[in-house]
């Protein structure tokens, strides 16, 4: 494989409990009841703000529901990040992973379904600069479906010159997968930050399930690649 695209939410940043708390809360607000575990795995993780509410109010919202909610529950989110200090890093061997992409210039980048404030704070406080160029870094700007549609794989794997079946792809939610498979990505590895390791058994199309980044193979990246 000449280039790697990471999920960032669960994947890198291991956050998914928060955005748990805080999309159960403001399904109970929308809806008088709060999801569930089935609706978080199905309904919430790679889906946009948009598609999100979409679902919990039965109804396409307006652009500025879209707009009021999706930032008031954002801002909750990144409140709980900065007060779990604790938690508030990269998962277990991301940085180690990412030096070794970067010294062997490997094609690499971030495709997330974050909207651009909750990216800028991603950067802001764990200096994603240092591994990333910002400006590759694909996220939902309203024009991206959300997954599990292609698209954001297709567009992160043309922003790093490849093709997608020469990538792979870091994932740890459903969507994100069947997303990375709709792709025709080269290789799908799923991460069990949240879901354990057999979760993952049934699902087909995954090279690898890897409990942290330690465990990650680096022997399928081709450390021959071009400088990027």
């Amino acid at each position: 494989m000449k280039g790697i695209i990471f999920d960032f939410n669960g994947t890198l940043y291991w956050d998914s409990q928060l955005h748990y708390d805080a999309w159960r809360e403001y399904s109970a607000m929308l809806r008088e009841t709060p999801f569930t575990d089935e609706e978080m795995r199905d309904k919430m993780f790679g889906h946009t703000n948009a598609d999100i509410i979409e679902y919990l109010i039965g109804r396409k919202p307006s652009a500025e529901m879209v707009e009021k909610y999706g930032k008031e529950k954002e801002a909750v989110y990144r409140k709980w990040c900065l007060q779990k200090p604790e938690e508030f890093h990269l998962a277990p061997g991301a940085a180690e992973l990412l030096d070794y992409i970067k010294e062997n210039n490997i094609p690499h980048t971030i495709a997330t379904m974050s909207e651009w404030d909750n990216v800028e704070f991603y950067i802001k406080e764990f200096h994603l600069e240092k591994w990333f160029d910002i400006d590759k870094i694909v996220y939902s700007d309203g024009s991206i479906p959300g997954k599990p549609a292609p698209d954001i794989f297709l567009i992160a794997a043309e922003k790093i010159g490849l093709k997608p079946e020469e990538c792979v792809v870091v994932e740890d939610a459903i969507a994100g997968i069947n997303s990375a498979k709709n792709a025709n990505i080269g290789k799908i590895i799923a991460i069990a930050s949240l879901e354990p390791v057999d979760f993952y058994k049934q699902m087909e199309g995954i090279f690898q399930i890897i409990k942290n980044f330690h465990e990650f193979d680096k022997s399928i990246l081709d450390v021959k690649s071009e400088k990027f």
